[in-house]
């Protein structure tokens, strides 16, 4: 119990404003009786601030929802659930899509306009009952019925789903988020002790793990889902315990800001549970717990508190902070505390009205989120949320129908729009902007970020001297701390690195240095995944957005193909607008137009991407791609294959494994694919060794990598650096040095290295030439990616640019193919006849 003094001294700060930390917030937990009164005068003034600042003075809201049980089968054993069951207590392991359309319509027909899809993690990993009922309806697993039932509610009823499926990966999430407007996992405790001590509630219960539920927030948030999460209290955690649980939800909330509610729920012991004789969390435990969870999380986030379980003490729920009760339905029970019925809706308006508020109906999708449309909201929901939502409050419409609409694809992304001739003018008049005008929220909060930073990893470097000796007897032996040693060399000892490394260059693929005659086309800019790195992704309403059409992609490969390329390499942003099968058809349309372009096309992000949106495995859309025309992929979204760094670097890209698994098929499946790493943000050099010994391994494994390109951060208009979190690119030491040890670790396994001019300025890529480097890329005819970050080395090089650079080291310069064979000689007279780059994008020299 905490002294008399010390709630006197927190509540106030409280009462001041200023920020609570975790002992401060644990001692507030304790008030009772006046100190909670003045708890609660606190919560509320920071409540009603919030409110205010969003419009909704004096509202508090609720969602008019139906309860739909997919399915109570789980594979987890909570000691308090009575909402999970076994198979042979149940008339099927899931409900028929006609039970599940029948409770939707009948809360259509009620007013409802929330179906809430509740059921148990993955059970057909525990019952083989669920496993038989989802082969002998024709899904793979119980997310993809989710999936499937959610549209056919949004097709057949206009209800919005809200799904609680439980622990989702990032990928789950890319999958789901189509269609649904919302969804939702409570985050229950963060401690580890319920968890793993024998006779705990969550013991033997692997989708409890504390560690793993706010992995599930904060893939959520990457993911630009709104998205509900709570604490579970009275289950057995301390005080303390809660206190940490509340500032973890904060501290994805601020890092994200997806969380668009927090459910404060108190513990009601159930009959036929573990833990039926524990006794009920106390009401002014819990109205202390919520005034905590409103000082802490501060006014922005929506707080709840379930209407069922709180006895008749609306007021006092109130009081402490609250903004909302919930979804309530008037047809279905609460399934998962089935002996608390809901208040009637009209009573619970009178309740609230007592309290000095008036109750108004929300939709599953908070307001903020509604008015603030992509990237929160997906395109293909955005007709069945505005059918029902206010356009000026996003509160729901009190004269909307409730009636199904098409669930589909967006089909109209293939007209060009917008700054179609960037590629050229990159190179004159630049970028509008050096900024986005969302750059303040549209990364997330950059302080919170900031705080990440401090948990980066670090080596201790050994003797370089001793690491030089290791990289001459036993280059791929290398331990961590020497390759670190190696990655600080300078001056006689840089010099011997890189002469060690360039006789590895020689014995692996002789002298010639080599380019590919290609062109880049990056068919779109509009994305909203957040990288913080990129200054090339636009919103479509940006001055610098633009989409290309499938007749101008397949123009300028025409183009390229005339000019001698033999490779286009096409990447793009992650368009909401483009449809499910937009990268088959970019692939047809050019081979289409030059059958015998070698397509290296479709990052590892726009792998996921077109899979999520197709419904497809990895492998299969992977295939599908193979016989659309893609002959290699593009290994870039890498960046640091550290997820400690990549959340850092970038909001919502995939995460390492997934990046990974998407490389490793598509080897599997006949797909090569080059590798890459991007440095000198806000990395170290142990993730650059660590990074390309994943490499090697991953080469080991399946052989499928024709290089490896090493992409030094460029900074200027980054949006990392403008805020002040990333360094200003590697130095040329580092440059030097990771392109030399990059040759040395990967010696044996992966014989091409390749530099990139675009990021280098000529006199660097010379020096890395004779520092183990083979390959300078392409020609590429259109750059555009680097030359928004800030590049200043051009969007194309002629092949006599890229031959002067080389020619003073007196080493061959050879043209290649993008598998490092021998272009035909049509292809080289092609070729040679241009320099290497289409007329249409050369710069125009001034007149003398």
């Amino acid at each position: 119990m905490s002294s008399d003094s010390a709630l006197r001294r927190a509540l106030a700060r409280a009462r001041d404003g200023k920020t609570l930390d975790v002992t401060e917030a644990t001692v507030l937990l304790h008030a009772r009786d006046g100190h909670l009164d003045t708890l609660l005068d606190h919560a509320s003034r920071v409540r009603d601030a919030g409110l205010r600042a969003v419009g909704r003075e004096g509202i508090i809201t609720y969602s008019k929802k139906v309860f739909i049980p997919l399915t109570r089968l789980c594979r987890d054993r909570c000691g308090y659930c009575t909402f999970a069951t076994a198979p042979h207590k149940l008339p099927a392991p899931f409900l028929s899509p006609d039970e599940v359309l029948e409770i939707a319509r009948q809360g259509a027909a009620m007013g409802c306009k929330e179906a809430l899809f509740t059921l148990g993690d993955r059970p057909e990993d525990r019952w083989h009952q669920a496993r038989e009922w989802l082969d002998a309806h024709g899904y793979d697993d119980t997310l993809s019925y989710v999936r499937a039932m959610a549209i056919r509610v949004l097709e057949e009823t206009g209800l919005l789903p809200h799904l609680n499926p439980g622990v989702l990966s990032w990928r789950d999430l890319q999958r789901l988020k189509p269609v649904a407007p919302s969804m939702g996992m409570m985050l229950e405790t963060t401690s580890r002790r319920l968890h793993e001590e024998k006779g705990q509630p969550h013991y033997g219960s692997p989708d409890k793990d504390p560690a793993v539920r706010l992995r599930v927030l904060e893939d959520a948030g990457r993911s630009n889902v709104p998205f509900t999460t709570g604490i579970l209290i009275g289950i057995g955690e301390t005080v303390e315990d809660r206190a940490e649980s509340i500032f973890a939800i904060r501290k994805v909330a601020r890092e994200y800001g997806g969380v668009q509610e927090v459910i404060v729920q108190n513990f009601r012991a159930k009959p036929d549970t573990a833990m039926r004789g524990l006794p009920d969390a106390d009401l002014q435990e819990l109205a202390a717990t919520i005034a905590v969870a409103r000082l802490v999380l501060g006014p922005r986030v929506r707080l709840q508190a379930p209407p069922n379980l709180v006895d008749a003490e609306y007021e006092l729920m109130i009081r402490a902070g609250i903004d909302d009760w919930g979804g309530v339905s008037p047809l279905t029970p609460d399934h998962v505390n089935p002996e608390r019925p809901w208040p009637q809706i009209d009573e619970l308006a009178a309740r609230t009205r007592d309290a000095g508020f008036a109750l108004r109906e929300r939709l599953t999708i908070y307001p903020e989120y509604v008015r603030a449309g992509e990237p929160w909201l997906d395109p293909r929901l955005f007709a069945h949320v505005a059918a029902l939502a206010d356009p000026e409050t996003g509160l729901a419409r009190e004269d909307a129908v409730l009636e199904g609409r098409p669930w589909q694809e967006p089909d109209g992304g293939f007209a060009a729009s917008g700054r179609v001739d960037l590629h050229v003018e990159v190179d004159t008049t630049g970028r509008t902007h050096d900024r986005r005008d969302d750059f303040d929220h549209v990364y997330g909060d950059w302080d919170a970020l900031r705080e990440r930073l401090g948990t980066a990893a670090a080596a201790t470097p050994s003797d370089v001297r001793q690491a030089l000796r290791r990289a001459e007897s036993d280059p791929a032996g290398l331990t961590d701390a020497e390759a670190v040693a190696l990655l600080g060399a300078d001056g006689e000892a840089l010099d011997e690195l890189a002469a060690i490394a360039d006789g590895l260059r020689r014995e692996a693929v002789g002298d010639d240095v080599t380019y590919v005659v290609n062109r880049n086309i990056n068919f779109t800019n509009v994305c909203y995944t957040g990288c913080r790195f990129c200054a090339f992704a636009q919103r479509r309403t940006d001055a610098d957005a633009y989409t290309l059409s499938l007749d101008q992609v397949a123009d300028r490969a025409e183009e390229a193909w005339a000019a001698g390329a033999t490779e286009v390499c096409m990447q793009g942003g992650i368009h909401p607008d483009l449809p499910g099968t937009a990268y088959f058809d970019i692939a047809r349309a050019v081979k289409e137009r030059t059958p015998d372009m070698h397509v290296h096309a479709f990052s590892p992000m726009e792998v996921i991407n077109g899979a999520s949106r197709t419904n497809l495995s990895i492998r299969d859309w992977l295939e599908a791609a193979k016989d659309a025309g893609v002959d290699s992929l593009p290994g870039t979204a890498a960046e640091i294959l550290d997820d400690d760094v990549r959340w850092v670097l970038t909001k919502g890209k995939l995460p390492a494994k997934e990046w990974i698994e998407v490389i490793t098929t598509a080897h599997r499946v006949g797909i090569p694919t080059t590798s890459t790493m991007m440095y000198g943000h806000v990395d170290n050099h142990l993730h650059w060794v660590r990074h390309i010994k994943l490499i090697r391994r991953l080469q080991e494994e399946t052989g499928g990598f024709s290089e490896f390109v090493l992409l030094p951060f460029v900074h200027t208009s980054a949006p990392i650096y403008l805020a002040g979190v990333a360094r200003p690119g590697p130095t040329a030491q580092e440059n030097r040095a990771v392109h030399a040890l990059a040759r040395i670790l990967l010696h044996g396994a992966i014989a091409n290295i390749q530099c990139s001019w675009v990021k280098l300025q000529d006199d660097l890529c010379r020096q890395v030439l004779q520092g183990g480097v083979n390959d300078l890329g392409g020609t590429l005819m259109e750059e555009t990616i680097s030359r928004m970050a800030g590049s200043e080395n051009g969007s194309y090089k002629t092949i006599s640019e890229l031959r002067a650079m080389v020619e003073v080291s007196g080493r061959p310069v050879r043209q290649r193919t993008t598998e490092y064979g021998v272009p035909s000689a049509e292809r080289l007279a092609a070729s040679a006849a241009s320099d290497g780059v289409c007329q249409s994008v050369r710069r125009v020299l001034p007149l003398a």
